[in-house]
């Protein structure tokens, strides 16, 4: 009998997609240093942990595991509506915001469309438009000597967007670089791109941003029904082992996405816990003043060894180590330091490196003079 080509089958989007790359096996790693202290730097999660209140709903929602979850969400999204002023009706509940990323390239673009991304963007975006079955058109980065280095040059993405494109991803601030761009920016960017184009601005970060230029693209929902803000409880609300993520857009784009939504796709104990979350204002805002200052201070530690770090609003700092940054990285795991590295970004050269708590940061320090040393 011969042998039949699965991938072949696959549509072919499919067949030249890669699987997203999370990193490194953390799992393979711990039980390999299993006794030994481990720093875990490379996946921007929050060291602080997640809020008692979250805590706690998650131990009274373990009697409810048997059942299936809201279908609706309708507790969280009253909860995140109050919180943002918003209807209930725009907004859209996700496992993590990567499923909704992934899913408005399934709904708003295909074969023969173009999505649109800049060059040092999530990765994710990327995967979303080929898996859609799109062509992927990436705007260049700002220079490398740009003060937002390597960060998003919307009127780049501007002029990249052509007659075929239906989609844009936007990151702001943006992973992997960490840079961000200003509210009046993007008004103005807004405000060229065609009405026939969603904008997906992905605001996984913007809690810990204080930059006094920037704003949340979620005040502008409302007056531009084409324009898509998604949030995610894994970062600042350390929520990421439940993987609770939303997005808030005009209800009748809402309601489209409605339809590929996949039922009970938010589980008993994620909705609970991003409620409880969004009620302790207090750890929330103790997480992000706590990241604020480990961040500059790692940040100045860095640049004072003569490494290039770019601008951050982020919890994580891109820096530049040069043709040394394969053997650096390689070299603090095996002293019990995991960083990301980012040659799958085309920054082979840098690494990024997760704000930890001042012991870890220190931790870092210490085995990276050893290294370059």
């Amino acid at each position: 009998m011969a042998l039949i080509d699965i991938s072949n089958l696959a549509n072919a989007g499919i067949r030249g997609l890669r699987a997203y790359d999370p990193g490194h096996d953390l799992v393979a790693l711990r039980r390999r240093c299993a006794g030994a202290q481990l720093v875990e730097l490379g996946s921007n999660e929050n060291p602080y942990g997640a809020s008692p209140k979250a805590k706690q709903a998650i131990v009274e929602g373990l009697a409810r595991i048997h059942v299936y979850p809201d279908p609706l969400g309708g507790d969280l999204k009253r909860a995140l509506a109050a919180k943002h002023g918003i209807e209930t009706s725009s907004i859209l509940l996700g496992n993590g915001s990567h499923e909704l990323l992934m899913q408005f390239a399934q709904v708003f673009a295909g074969p023969g469309d173009e999505v649109v991304a800049s060059i040092f963007g999530f990765a994710v975006y990327a995967l979303a438009a080929q898996a859609a079955g799109a062509d992927v058109r990436l705007a260049p980065a700002h220079a490398r000597d740009h003060p937002m280095a390597r960060g998003h040059d919307l009127d780049a993405v501007l002029a990249t967007i052509g007659r075929r494109t239906k989609l844009v991803y936007l990151a702001n601030p943006n992973n992997p670089t960490g840079t961000w761009f200003g509210d009046d920016a993007f008004a103005a960017f807004l405000s060229r791109v065609p009405e026939r184009v969603i904008v997906v601005v992905d605001e996984a970060y913007a809690e810990f941003v204080d930059a006094p230029d920037f704003a949340s693209a979620l005040a502008l929902v409302a007056r531009h029904p084409t324009l898509v803000v998604t949030r995610t409880f894994s970062k600042a609300h350390a929520l990421a082992g439940l993987r609770v993520g939303f997005a808030v857009a005009d209800a009748g784009l809402v309601a489209i996405m409605e339809r590929v939504r996949e039922s009970f796709n938010v589980n008993v104990l994620g909705l609970a816990a991003a409620e409880a979350a969004l009620a302790d204002e207090v750890h929330l805002q103790a997480s992000i003043a706590g990241n604020a200052l480990q961040r500059d201070a790692l940040a100045a530690a860095l640049r004072d060894r003569g490494l290039m770090v770019s601008p951050s609003q982020t919890n994580f700092l891109l820096v530049e180590f040069g043709h040394d940054a394969a053997r650096v990285e390689a070299a603090l795991v095996q002293r019990g330091i995991v960083l990301r590295p980012m040659a799958g970004y085309g920054l082979g050269d840098c690494l990024r490196i997760t704000i930890g708590t001042e012991p870890e940061n220190a931790q870092l320090l210490l085995m990276l003079d050893e290294v370059m040393a």
